[in-house]
C-alpha cells in the first residue's frame, strides 16, 4: 500500500480556500420569500404528484404520495393525497408562500381532497383550473379487411 503523506497547508492557502466557500450557496440556505405561486397536481390512478413553483415556472418544492412511504395501490387513495399536500405546506410555510394557482391533471381518488386539503392549510386559491389533457378525434380506425 505505501506511506499515506499528510499535506500541511498553510493559513494563506486555507483563507483562499475558505473565500471560494463562501459564493457557494448551502443546502440549508434561506431561500427567498415568495408570495405568490403555482401548484400543480397530477393525479393518476396509481400515484399523486404535486409540485409547487413559482409564477416563473421555477420548480420550489415537490412531493408524492410514494415519496411519503405509501405504497401500492394505497398511493392513489384521497388520504395518501392529503398527507402529501399536508407535507408540502410545511415546505410551503417556510418560503412564505400565501396565494396559489392550482393546475389539477389526471384523474384518480385523491383530486378532491388535495384541493380541500390545500384550502384547509390557510392558502388563499385565487385560481383552479383543470388541464386534464381531453382527445378530440381519437386513434386512427383499422383499415378494411381484404378477403
Amino acid at each position: 500500500m505505501g506511506k499515506k503523506r499528510i499535506i500541511t497547508k498553510s493559513g494563506e492557502d486555507i483563507s483562499k480556500i475558505e473565500e471560494k466557500m463562501a459564493g457557494v450557496s448551502k443546502k440549508g440556505a434561506k431561500i427567498n420569500q415568495i408570495e405568490r405561486g403555482r401548484i400543480y397536481i397530477n393525479v393518476s390512478y396509481n400515484n399523486t404528484i404535486i409540485s409547487v413553483s413559482d409564477l416563473k415556472g421555477n420548480i420550489i418544492a415537490t412531493s408524492s404520495a410514494g415519496a411519503l412511504g405509501f405504497k401500492g395501490p394505497k398511493k392513489a387513495t384521497p388520504f395518501a393525497a392529503s398527507k402529501v399536500v399536508a407535507a408540502l405546506a410545511e415546505k410551503m410555510k417556510k418560503i412564505g408562500l400565501k396565494k396559489v394557482e392550482v393546475y389539477i391533471k389526471g384523474i384518480g381518488g385523491g383530486r378532491k381532497s388535495a384541493i380541500h386539503s390545500l384550502a384547509n392549510q390557510g392558502l388563499d386559491i385565487d385560481l383552479i383550473k383543470d388541464v386534464t389533457p381531453l382527445p378530440h378525434n381519437g386513434p386512427k380506425p383499422p383499415k378494411p379487411r381484404r378477403i
